[in-house]
């Protein structure tokens, strides 16, 4: 299946946006519209950091294990996703990159490396729901970045 991309830019430098985004923890203040009872495992930060949630989208739910497999500080972090007991396996990617104006684009996209076959069924439909929620957690993540560096700076 073709991934999905989602951006959004941001004032924070990629520094501040790699080290919110690096703790396992953080993620669950921007996802929590679809990812829930999340449960952590490995350190809180870095590669090996974890968590089991529940992911629910077009009227499904299914535990989805998320781990950080790569972390190039402060550019990039790829996680792995295992969910559908072991069917889709799929990797997580935050790419942040500066802007010449000052603050960072940040971008995520998921991949499917291996998918069940109801979803390569419905590919589009599929995909179109994961750009609508990955694009409200980019707006989500935007609010989080700012509340977290203002409440770091005071």
């Amino acid at each position: 299946m073709q991934s999905v991309t989602v951006s959004i830019d941001v004032p924070q430098t990629p520094e501040q946006v790699y080290d919110f985004l690096d703790v396992m923890a953080h993620h669950e203040r921007f996802t929590s519209h679809y990812l829930t009872h999340w449960r952590y495992s490995g350190p809180s930060r870095a590669v090996g950091s974890g968590a089991t949630v529940t992911a629910a989208l077009a009227g499904t739910k299914t535990d989805v294990i998320i781990e950080v497999v790569e972390a190039d500080a402060p550019l990039r972090i790829v996680e792995r996703n295992v969910s559908a007991a072991g069917r889709r396996l799929a990797h997580g990617t935050y790419t942040i990159e500066p802007l010449r104006t000052g603050g960072s684009r940040v971008s995520f996209t998921y991949a499917w490396v291996r998918a069940p076959l109801a979803d390569r069924l419905l590919a589009p439909v599929v995909r179109a729901t994961m750009r609508r929620a990955n694009r409200t957690v980019m707006q989500r993540l935007a609010t989080e970045l700012a509340r977290h560096v203002s409440s770091v700076g005071s």
